[in-house]
């Protein structure tokens, strides 16, 4: 029995919490799960199916993450409990601090956890396809676009999630008119859709050589990964397929030969492009990969504006400002919607957006119940 109340309450409130997302995401289903994945991936035939096998291994590796995740925390608390009852017993102060210190870390890591079990929506286990846009602000807005671009995949590279640029369209003086780019980890989607919508950012520009403050714009999408179950049928008519040389920033050329693919969508006017790979025929493919996920998007945003349009749900004056990056005349970047903000923009810009992410599925969570 712990002598400080306070400790052994906060370690009762974090069990308690840890129990709930146990069986939320139901442990022992989840065990059920991994053996019927690891009885398929041991199966001489697997690979005679590429992408069949793919699948499989991917869902076995990311179920025995999950898994191994919290039954880390469980031994993590554990752990702790011991710890405090042995600085305790033996009136040592520094391994009460040591305590104190795993113990603020724990709390983090099972609100981070907690979090994770919000995510329940049709395509939030998917890969996400992100896509940013420099929109009101010139020069300074594309560059924010570039900014926003090495913010997440800082932020991917953190966590040791595998990104892929699909592709980049810079602007002639400096930054990017575009970018798209898709993040392989579990529940990317329903983690980075949070990000979805109009990001604004306050400076001094780099590129005003009269030094005054700029207010600038960049737009960004997320969108689920379209899988082989996923119904989008696309009629070969309907598509413009150009294809043109890669290029590099100040236009200069990254290739040879015409390998990068562009994909118009002639009845909704959807645009997608890629040129990371070689081979023409492998951009085609993973262009026709994000005009299907865009397509499935646009089908679920249509579904959801009926239903909105059902329940009276108006608009908002802001349209869909969500956040603000200002560095000057202070610093602080700021969640319009959850009011979440942090006085470190160069941290936040450098990837460190988990709280931003945090909040806002909470948000989300609250707004749709």
């Amino acid at each position: 029995m712990f002598v400080n109340p306070d400790v052994a309450a906060d370690l009762k409130d974090l069990s308690t919490t840890l129990s709930s997302v146990e069986a939320v995401m139901d442990l022992d289903g989840l065990r059920t799960e991994i053996a019927e994945l690891e009885k398929q991936a041991e199966s001489p035939s697997l690979w005679d199916d590429v992408e069949h096998a793919q699948t499989v291994t991917s869902k076995l590796s990311h179920k025995q993450s999950e898994l191994r995740r919290v039954s880390d925390l469980r031994q993590r608390l554990d752990d702790l409990e011991v710890l405090y009852e042995l600085a305790e017993e033996e009136a040592d102060a520094g391994s009460a601090s040591e305590a104190d210190d795993e113990r603020a870390r724990l709390r983090k890591d099972i609100a981070s956890m907690e979090v994770r079990t919000l995510l329940s929506g049709e395509y939030d286990d998917r890969d996400a396809l992100v896509t940013l846009r420099a929109e009101a602000g010139g020069v300074d807005a594309a560059d924010f676009a570039e900014m926003l671009l090495r913010m997440y995949l800082r932020w991917a590279e953190r966590h040791g999630y595998k990104t892929d640029v699909y592709d980049t369209s810079y602007a002639e003086e400096a930054g990017l008119k575009s970018a798209t780019f898709r993040v392989t980890a579990p529940f990317a989607y329903g983690t980075l859709s949070v990000e979805q919508g109009t990001h604004r950012l306050v400076r001094i520009s780099p590129f005003d050589n009269q030094g005054r403050r700029q207010t600038s714009f960049a737009g960004v999408e997320v969108v689920p990964v379209v899988e082989q179950a996923d119904h989008v049928e696309i009629d070969e008519k309907d598509l413009r397929i150009d294809v043109y040389r890669s290029s590099g920033p100040g236009g200069q050329g990254v290739n040879t030969t015409d390998s990068a693919v562009r994909i118009t969508h002639l009845p909704t006017g959807i645009v997608v492009s890629c040129q990371n790979e070689r081979s023409q025929l492998q951009n085609r493919a993973t262009a026709m990969g994000v005009l299907q996920a865009k397509l499935l998007e646009r089908q679920r945003q249509e579904e959801r504006a009926k239903l909105d349009a059902l329940r009276g749900d108006g608009g908002s004056s802001w349209g869909n400002q969500m956040r603000s990056y200002v560095l000057h005349p202070y610093q602080m970047v700021k969640d319009l919607r959850t009011d979440f903000e942090v006085g470190n923009p160069t941290a936040v810009l450098d990837g460190d957006i988990d709280g931003f992410l945090e909040s806002g599925i909470r948000w989300r969570r609250q707004s749709e119940s």
